[in-house]
């Protein structure tokens, strides 16, 4: 009788301390926290805090590629920048979902080539930097021109405990780090949101760094905005194999400890 106590016992702790073991708090689980958790607490319908976020305009590089595009009042016949039914096709191309195989490349000095004014730099600026530059050239040969300049390939990519990994394009090359986690469709309940890898390619150097998600202060930093080429790795929490693994067998090891039990009774009722 007293080793079936024991054997209880021992069964009964070894359960406790796995099932323990594999919680998940609250401070591992919500995102960008400050000392906040218990929302209750706080001050409804006013701002609880505010931040200045940091400056962050991305500027092309070389192997980007850019939509530019010329609208003026000069007759077609002389728009040196007229593109008729490549435009119409450009348009086709964007619909059918192939932003990626339109607009101009940036060769590897940072040049796009352009009808007239041959080659010009497009890499080191901005996007409304570059709109300007061009406005001004184009200024010089058309009648009223008005000039649009747009990114068409930013991406990111995410890799790890994201319910979607994979490489996301956007058109957008202002995203949050959070954004772009939530363009992935979140985080898994068991990604370690502490130690997120990020990987960033910068002035032709490949930078390592470490993120942690569950910090509000993020939003101070510069790594809070994602940068073209951008790669984050999500690593699990160390509660993942018990979840994985542990959880869907308790139900194997409970029936096995109860036959082991049962047995042991059995053997010990009768001599």
């Amino acid at each position: 009788m007293r080793g079936k106590q024991q054997l209880h016992q021992i069964l009964f702790v070894a359960l406790a301390l796995a099932l323990l073991s594999s919680c998940v708090t609250n401070k591992k689980y919500v995102l960008l926290q400050k000392d906040d958790i218990n929302v209750q607490d706080l001050p409804k319908d006013s701002v609880v805090r505010e931040y200045k976020l940091p400056d962050y305009e991305y500027k092309i590089q070389p192997e980007d590629i850019i939509s530019v595009q010329f609208e003026s009042l000069t007759a077609a016949e002389y728009d040196i920048f007229n593109r008729g039914v490549a435009l119409q096709q450009q348009n086709m191309n964007m619909a059918m979902g192939g932003p990626l195989l339109i607009g101009e490349l940036v060769d590897p000095n940072g040049e796009v080539m352009f009808p007239v004014i041959g080659k010009v730099k497009v890499a080191g600026y901005t996007v409304f930097q570059l709109q300007d530059r061009l406005q001004e050239m184009a200024d010089k040969y058309l009648e009223s021109p008005v000039v649009s300049v747009r990114l068409l390939n930013f991406r990111f990519t995410i890799m790890g405990e994201a319910n979607r990994e994979g490489t996301v394009v956007l058109q957008n090359n202002r995203v949050s780090i959070i954004e772009a986690i939530g363009l992935a469709g979140g985080l898994k309940d068991l990604a370690d949101k502490k130690n997120v890898k990020l990987i960033r390619q910068i002035n032709g150097k490949t930078e390592v760094r470490y993120l942690n998600l569950l910090d509000e202060n993020l939003i101070n930093k510069p790594e809070y905005f994602v940068h073209q080429s951008d790669i984050l790795i999500v690593p699990a929490l160390r509660q993942r194999p018990y979840r994985q693994y542990f959880g869907q067998n308790l139900s194997l090891i409970l029936s096995s400890a109860s036959l082991l039990l049962i047995t042991l009774s059995l053997i010990r009722s009768n001599p």
